[in-house]
């Protein structure tokens, strides 16, 4: 079905200017206008409103008219860091400890078990439960478990790439396997160039829980010139704030000149560290044009288990690598896995714990946080179609909200979303804003009617 022409009224973009409302056309499966429209609403008859009936807009012909009544538009999230694979996981592969190192054992014992179906089931209820909540790219990073042998490292890759090819008309995916720390082999650099044949986008890994991590850094870099791709790796998950090996990995991205292709997420170990340390660290990464990605939500779970009384916070510096000016992202990480027992692939969800975790509650700051969740990631995954302009696909999320403030302190749970022209998810549950009216007061007591006392109730 060819996608319908769009024409949207009364929207928000907080992206372009939150303070005006515009008018959107679209046709063939992209933005065609976006203009500001004059000061206040316009007149929308015979416009539809929200919420759309069974997800779908009753529509004139081949044109969609829709009244968003000031409800924000936002081009889509993006989830710079997810592990699709190990999602949903929990109730086969548990965590006593709650600990980081019993999750990466128990997971890495209980792989080679996955058979390919129940990889490819978890990897497409997590990818669609993010493009529920308004995620339209993600970039996970892959198990790629060759200790346990090829095939079970490559069972990971072709059920990821199944579900990818089968969701490729409703979200976007990037897959970076994470290389094994401590293996660096033919057999390792094979299989690795076997997923690239294959369609695996990048190189992903955790050295610093290696024995020798710098060598490892080295040798991904090396691969990573070879074979023309970017870097991603996760980097110093750690409370101790002698672990640093982000340094280095700077410093083989000004050797490579890969400048803006390499990314490190977590970074916990940078808030351990003491203020001068911290500092240069931060300072040598902006200067390497390192991006990174923050996971509050998994951080602030499994970091600071051995702390008492105060318990450190697990995130990074948000606020100081901010204003070092490197491209920081909030991403999900893991969702209902020993990683993380909790989590549904909601990135505004996530982007309110960042604001807790990162004392970041000011209208400035939430505006910086919608930004860590939409366009620098989206610069991050190096996605070039993103943006609400003319030319660009007309993918987006509605949200029930008017202000990036209310955004973030309601949470809106209706999320409408928008995929070249088709409305392929739509939430129903509008929140009541001005309009909600109560049933007069019981003469004696002074509550509405209805309302029971909390003795009786």
């Amino acid at each position: 079905m060819a996608p319908w022409n769009l024409h949207l009224v009364n929207v928000r973009l907080p992206l372009l200017d939150e303070s005006k409302l515009y008018e959107l056309k679209g046709a063939g499966g992209r933005w065609m206008s976006v203009k500001p429209q004059p000061e206040g609403t316009v007149p929308a008859a015979g416009a539809l409103k929200l919420p759309l009936l069974n997800g779908k807009p009753h529509h004139d012909g081949e044109t969609v008219r829709l009244d968003l009544e000031g409800r924000m538009l936002l081009p889509g999230f993006v989830d710079a860091h997810m592990h699709l694979d190990k999602a949903y996981s929990l109730a086969k592969v548990g965590n006593r400890s709650g600990t980081l190192e019993e999750a990466v054992r128990n997971y890495g014992a209980a792989v080679p078990g996955f058979s390919r179906e129940e990889i490819r089931s978890r990897i497409r209820r997590s990818a669609l439960a993010a493009l529920s909540y308004g995620t339209r790219s993600i970039r996970s990073h892959l198990d790629f478990n060759l200790k346990a042998g090829r095939e079970v490292a490559m069972r990971t890759v072709h059920a990821a790439l199944e579900v990818r090819e089968e969701l490729k008309n409703v979200i976007d995916i990037q897959f970076f396997p994470m290389l094994p720390y401590g293996l660096r082999s033919p057999g390792t650099e094979e299989a690795l160039a076997e997923g690239f044949r294959l369609g695996l986008d990048g190189i992903g890994g955790a050295p610093h829980l290696s024995p020798e991590p710098e060598a490892d850094i080295d040798w991904i870099f090396a691969l990573a010139e070879k074979y023309g791709r970017p870097v991603d790796l996760h980097a110093d998950e750690s409370d101790d704030p002698g672990v640093r090996t982000v340094a280095h990995i700077a410093r083989r991205t000004v050797a490579y000149g890969m400048q803006g292709k390499v990314t490190a997420d977590h970074l916990c170990a940078l808030s351990a560290m003491d203020e001068k340390t911290a500092g240069e660290t931060i300072r040598a990464m902006a200067d390497a044009g390192l991006s990174a990605v923050t996971l509050p939500a998994v951080n602030l779970y499994l970091q600071g288990r051995g702390d008492r009384g105060l318990v450190r916070r697990g995130t990074t510096r948000i606020r100081e690598l901010l204003e070092a000016g490197i491209p920081l992202a909030a991403a999900s990480d893991n969702i209902q896995d020993p990683f993380h027992p909790f989590g549904r692939g909601d990135l505004l969800q996530i982007g309110q714990i960042a604001g807790y975790a990162g004392h970041l509650g000011a209208p400035g700051d939430l505006r910086t946080v919608l930004r860590m969740l939409t366009s620098v990631p989206a610069a991050i995954l190096g996605l070039e179609d993103y943006g609400t302009a003319p030319g660009l696909p007309a993918h987006g999320v509605v949200l029930d909200a008017r202000s990036v403030d209310e955004l973030f302190a309601e949470v809106p749970p209706s999320r409408w979303v928008l995929r070249q022209g088709e409305w392929i998810h739509a939430s129903v549950q509008l929140r009541v804003w001005d309009t909600l009216q109560l049933a007069p007061a019981a003469q004696e007591g002074g509550r509405p009617a209805g309302v029971a006392d909390s003795e009786t109730a």
